[in-house]
């Protein structure tokens, strides 16, 4: 069936539907493989468009790959631990490092394929603090965090009216509202941010999915710490701009450390 009436799929979504670890409900519209194919196909196109840049050996893309297939492989096993085998298995967890040495971030498409910019690695300085990036921009695409924006963009343009799932992913409309949820502006590698919300719903599940992968939820506070100190005074770091930090943040972050040290597994 094409056709889908966009509140009968909010309703029969609503309440069946949770996020990964902290159980928050959440409304989500469209299925998470559509989710997964639309990031897929965006994530292609950002790295054709930007292949000169993309940065294949040495040692900066084994740290990256390193630190993300240990936090891909923990979210994977808790997934299949938890009875959502399901969803672990729709992540093909893919990571990327591009070379630009003034952008200080990193961003994971629903589907798990992820970027890392060079400029983030000074910042991150350690294995660990790399991890903290990392889990926190993996963790927006375990909690779907894509979809519920997404779900609640096409409720807000097109109301109650019957969606055409074929055009989903072709209407340059529906794109841009696919761009904006998963934290990306309409040109590829300009990000936005989340709700505050699940900014903090992502920072207590990549303390939690940097604990299970080895790495210290300690290290959060130190690293946030320097990313603070690397803004010298100027425009904070595009991580920082993107990702609104504050004191409330931080102490949220130290409040949340004994919680997730629950799951550290030392190495």
């Amino acid at each position: 069936m094409n056709k889908i009436v966009a509140l009968f799929m909010g309703l029969a979504f609503w309440g069946c539907s949770e996020v990964a670890v902290t159980g928050r409900k959440q409304m989500n519209l469209l299925p998470n493989s559509m989710m997964t194919e639309m990031g897929l196909s965006n994530y292609s196109a950002y790295l054709t468009e930007n292949k000169k840049a993309i940065i294949t050996t040495g040692p900066e893309v084994e740290l990256v790959k390193k630190v993300g297939n240990k936090i891909a492989q923990s979210v994977t096993s808790y997934l299949t631990q938890n009875g959502l085998g399901k969803q672990a298995a729709e992540f093909k967890w893919e990571f990327n490092v591009v070379k630009d040495d003034t952008t200080v971030n990193a961003w994971c498409m629903p589907g798990g394929k992820v970027v890392v910019y060079t400029g983030l690695l000074p910042v991150a300085k350690t294995e660990a603090g790399l991890a903290v990036v990392m889990g926190h921009e993996i963790a927006h695409a375990v909690a779907n965090h894509g979809n519920e924006r997404m779900s609640q963009g096409l409720l807000a343009q097109f109301g109650t009216i019957a969606l055409d799932m074929a055009t989903v992913k072709t209407d340059p409309k529906i794109k841009n509202i696919f761009m904006t949820s998963v934290g990306m502006g309409t040109q590829l590698g300009i990000l936005l941010p989340f709700s505050r919300l699940q900014e903090s719903e992502s920072d207590k599940m990549g303390l939690i999915f940097m604990a299970m992968s080895g790495y210290d939820p300690n290290e959060a506070v130190t690293f946030w710490g320097r990313m603070a100190a690397a803004s010298g005074g100027q425009a904070p770091p595009q991580f920082l701009s993107t990702h609104p930090s504050s004191d409330k943040r931080a102490a949220d972050l130290k409040a949340y450390i004994p919680e997730a040290m629950k799951y550290y597994v030392k190495p």
